[in-house]
């Protein structure tokens, strides 16, 4: 899912001074859902599946 994000998401997101050469669509999504989940997308508990798809879907509609 965050690799579909992140082709989503390319050339979508705006332009920031950080990031001269363009931003990171996967990078992007994978750091989101780390700092919202406070941890990485590999050690989120299987429980939340739904709430990281719903969180993931909220991305793609809020480039940011």
């Amino acid at each position: 899912m965050i690799q579909e994000a992140g082709d989503y998401l390319l050339g979508q997101l705006p332009d920031h001074p950080n990031h001269p050469k363009g931003r990171n669509p996967y990078a992007h999504v994978a750091i989101c859902v780390k700092d919202h989940f406070n941890g990485s997308y590999k050690d989120i508990p299987d429980e939340k599946f739904n709430e990281v798809v719903k969180y993931i879907e909220f991305l793609k509609q809020n480039p940011s």
